[in-house]
């Protein structure tokens, strides 16, 4: 296992600056996960660290050694990618053990790790399958298993769940957080996908245009966001910004707030005559355990709700009060105000 460290990272492309200059430290055997819209540079900054991409600026630390310019073979890393990229006239067995092959390792030490890597992920019953006999599951697991057997300290993860359904994304994210738990090795996990994000990381690095808005825990940034932009982007759905002047039912908030942020599950629904903030609904989206209300506040905005599984039909008016310990107060730069 080892840590990592990133000094003023920097990575330009022509004259395009992509990543901006970031600082972060993973510990030894921790799950990080970078989050971000498209475009942000979280792959960009994932290739850096394998060495895929060169370093225009900066330091970048895999353990107590400087890689900048060491070659990705000898950086200790192993990369899962977005496509499986299996060779398709190789077993399941040939697959996994090609990359030692390659490094010509003795043929007994291949077939030893290949079978640990292959009990590790339960696909002992399959390794004398071609890739084309297999679901996508079972193909992201053998890649997952090409990276294990070359023992590396660190693994990387580019958005590795993107060309699975639904179904399965969600299976094969339990399946990687066990992984984690089994190995113990560093992780870096790559996503779009906020969801994934909250639910395998000890830490997740939001990244906007190159730049990290926010470091924390899955728990720091959905109830302490620094900004309006992390606010929105982690929590589904996504956390209701109004005005102050349109949410001053709510409460007074500390000196300087301009924007009052909530989250759709912290509102609960009463009768117009009650609510702090009143409208008219516009959808209500059925969701099985509750309803996913849009809401046309009087005020001219238009805010989430999660309320119960009863069935509120549009153009219905209600009322919405909020839970006050969970109402976010910002500035009209968008950054978070503490809470007296």
């Amino acid at each position: 296992m080892s840590s990592l460290t990133l000094r003023n990272l920097k990575k330009r492309f022509g004259t395009v600056d992509v990543i901006r200059g970031v600082d972060l430290d993973v510990s030894d055997g921790e799950f990080v996960v970078f989050v971000g819209p498209s475009g942000c540079g979280k792959s960009t900054l994932l290739r850096m660290i394998s060495g895929l991409e060169d370093v225009t600026s900066g330091e970048l630390r895999i353990g107590d050694r400087i890689v900048n310019e060491v070659q990705p073979a000898k950086r200790g890393v192993a990369m899962v990618f977005q496509s499986y990229a299996l060779y398709p006239h190789l077993t399941v067995r040939e697959n996994m053990g090609f990359g030692l092959k390659v490094r010509k390792v003795a043929v007994a030490e291949r077939g030893r790790r290949v079978a640990e890597a292959a009990a590790l992920l339960r696909l002992e019953s399959l390794l004398d399958r071609f890739p084309r006999e297999l679901s996508g599951g079972q193909r992201q697991r053998v890649a997952i298993g090409r990276a294990i057997v070359g023992y590396p300290d660190v693994f990387l993860f580019d958005e590795p769940l993107s060309n699975l359904d639904a179904e399965l994304r969600v299976h094969m994210r339990s399946e990687i957080a066990a992984l984690h738990k089994r190995l113990g090795n560093t992780m870096i996990y790559v996503t779009h996908d906020q969801v994934e994000a909250m639910t395998l990381a000890d830490k997740i690095v939001v990244l906007r245009d190159g730049f990290i808005e926010q470091i924390g825990s899955p728990r720091e940034l959905y109830e302490r966001p620094d900004n309006v932009f992390v606010a929105q982007f982690i929590g589904s759905p996504k956390m209701n910004i109004l005005p102050a002047a349109s949410a001053a039912g709510l409460g007074t908030g500390p000196s300087g707030t301009a924007q009052i942020g909530i989250r759709p599950e912290h509102l609960s629904v009463v009768p117009s005559a009650e609510g702090e903030l009143v409208g008219t609904v516009l959808v209500s989206e059925y969701t099985g355990a509750s309803s996913l209300l849009h809401i046309a506040l009087d005020s001219g905005e238009t805010c989430l709700v999660v309320a119960d599984a009863t069935e509120i039909a549009p153009d219905a008016r209600v009322g919405l009060r909020a839970d006050k310990g969970s109402i976010h107060c910002f500035n009209s730069a968008g950054q978070a105000l503490k809470k007296h």
